[in-house]
């Protein structure tokens, strides 16, 4: 019995080290996968508060960019806010690459014509409705000295304001002359 243990024992050794070789394998690729899913999990967690700060650092270069380089083309204006944008990122140490970061700041530009859009529209919008009403001031205190040439000339007193009329773009022509 003991011949047949020690014929046997190198075959079972070498099974049972296989089989926990095999369940080591599954272990670490189950590990592996879990390892990949917390990254992938970590990554859109933070990239949600980076993507924050990315924007704000665009924004920020785009506006130093805007106010630093006024008299430069727009192309040279993008340069420098990539320039400074990246700089930035990168001495905090997030790392975006050129067209991630030239996207926010393209961003940031649109927002910002869009807001001065919005701006000068709303400005608009009274001066528009003052020069109306100044307008039409102007032309009540017209018709009023108008009435009051026409009320001295023919002697009449008229208190009334007279009803503004249509006038005709007619103007009488000369007779045409004849052969």
């Amino acid at each position: 019995m003991q011949t047949i243990i020690e014929t046997v024992q190198p075959y079972v050794n070498t099974i049972v080290t296989a089989a926990a070789g095999v369940l080591t394998a599954f272990v670490l690729g189950g590990l592996n996968k879990l390892k990949t899913k917390v990254n992938v999990w970590l990554e859109a967690r933070t990239t949600a508060a980076q993507r924050e700060v990315i924007h704000k650092i665009a924004g920020e270069g785009f506006a130093f960019a805007q106010t630093a380089f006024k008299e430069a083309g727009g192309e040279r204006k993008l340069q420098e806010a990539l320039q400074y944008a990246s700089l930035t990122l990168s001495s905090q140490g997030i790392v975006v690459s050129q067209v991630e970061l030239k996207s926010a700041i393209e961003k940031a530009y649109l927002e910002y014509k869009a807001k001065t859009k919005a701006v000068l529209a709303t400005e608009a919008q009274p001066n528009e409705e003052a020069a109306q009403v100044a307008a039409k001031e102007a032309v009540s205190s017209l018709a009023a000295q108008v009435t009051a040439i026409l009320s001295q000339a023919t002697g009449t007193d008229t208190t009334a304001t007279p009803e503004l009329e249509k006038v005709s773009n007619i103007v009488p022509q000369a007779p045409l002359p004849t052969e």
